[in-house]
């Protein structure tokens, strides 16, 4: 009881870990900072205290401009997407688990990704515009998100219950297969499609808008409210099907719900960001390393690593190479991969 505090607000009490909430303020902190400073960073160099001024209208107008209508909506999204992808990793680690559960390695992401790709080429016109509404998207995506996590979860169930190693391989075996699909379709599509959906499943936030921004913030936040009460029944997901039966909770329909809030995250975040992979594998994994296993303060704390890993791999993305610009995505993979690797070995008993 030590590294807890009682916090009493009016008759509700609360328990706070002491070292989990000094852990998620110094991640916010440290994300503030990265965003002043990606703000500033780029062809124009902006200092600190001018993209302070220019975030709260007193800037002179060319900084109001390259910081509050260039760079701001693509560091938002990258923030936003980091953190619902983290955040997918991290429940389906829950109940799955498996350290090696994520949604890019499970095959979520291959079939958010190809629904999308799929949207892009029926709704896109000869002018590389939607003939939809953007805020279609998520749907699109979330759809397929949806239909390929249940797909490799039906097939990884056996009488007693999900193998892990199982749910793995089948994940990555579908994942392959769909990102097949997904190339041939793009390869009969137009080619201004093609190129554009290539770019985007290797992971890149440019050229976001305050349209997009604005469509997958009230998603992620909303699913994030909904997350928030089953922190619970996800902690006791972890203890195992009997002890959780035993102890009155529905096993299957918690892990459903669970599930289809994992797919969601993971499709919003897919649609608008693209293939980023490999950060609902990493996040969780460092998240649990600063506050241990429990999911009130895992969840948070994975979203504002992930949300971090996004923007410090996207900000190297546009100016280590400058004036050629590299998709977000090969960073965290180039990082992702070898910790896949890694994890495969110390888990290979």
């Amino acid at each position: 009881m030590n590294n807890y505090v009682k916090l009493k607000i009016g008759k509700l009490q609360f328990l706070v870990n002491k070292k989990a909430t000094t852990v998620i303020l110094s991640l916010i902190f440290v994300m503030v900072a990265l965003i002043i400073a990606s703000l500033g960073i780029g062809q124009m160099k902006i200092w600190p205290f001018d993209v302070v001024k220019a975030i709260f209208g007193y800037g002179e107008d060319m900084h109001d401009l390259v910081v509050n209508q260039f760079r701001m909506p693509r560091i938002l999204l990258a923030v936003l997407a980091g953190a619902g992808l983290a955040m997918s990793g991290a429940i389906l680690q829950g109940i799955i688990r498996n350290p090696l559960a994520s949604p890019d390695i499970i095959g979520i992401t291959a079939g958010s990704a190809l629904s999308t790709v799929g949207f892009l080429v029926i709704f896109s016109d000869r002018s590389n515009s939607l003939s939809v509404s953007i805020q279609w998207l998520p749907l699109a995506s979330l759809i397929g998100a949806i239909l390929m996590g249940i797909f490799v979860y039906l097939l990884a169930m056996n009488r007693n219950g999900i193998q892990p190693v199982k749910l793995v391989l089948i994940g990555v075996g579908l994942s392959a297969a769909v990102e097949a699909v997904t190339t041939m379709i793009m390869t009969f599509g137009p080619i201004y499609t093609a190129a554009r959906a290539n770019i985007w499943l290797t992971g890149s936030v440019n050229g976001t808008n305050w349209s997009e921004v604005a469509t997958i913030t009230p998603w992620i936040l909303g699913l994030v409210v909904i997350l928030f009460f089953y922190t619970t029944k996800l902690n006791m997901q972890e203890l195992g099907d009997d002890l959780v039966t035993n102890a009155g909770a529905r096993v299957q329909r918690d892990r459903l719900i669970l599930l289809v809030l994992a797919t969601a995250l993971a499709g919003g975040s897919v649609a608008f960001a693209g293939g980023i992979g490999f950060v609902g594998l990493m996040a969780p994994h460092i998240a649990r390393r600063l506050v241990g296993s429990t999911y009130a303060a895992l969840l948070p704390t994975s979203a504002l690593i992930g949300g971090v890993i996004v923007l410090v791999a996207d900000l190297i993305a546009r100016t280590a190479f400058a004036p050629l610009e590299i998709p977000a995505g090969v960073f965290t993979s180039l990082i992702g991969a070898p910790y896949f690797i890694y994890l495969l070995f110390k888990t290979r008993k």
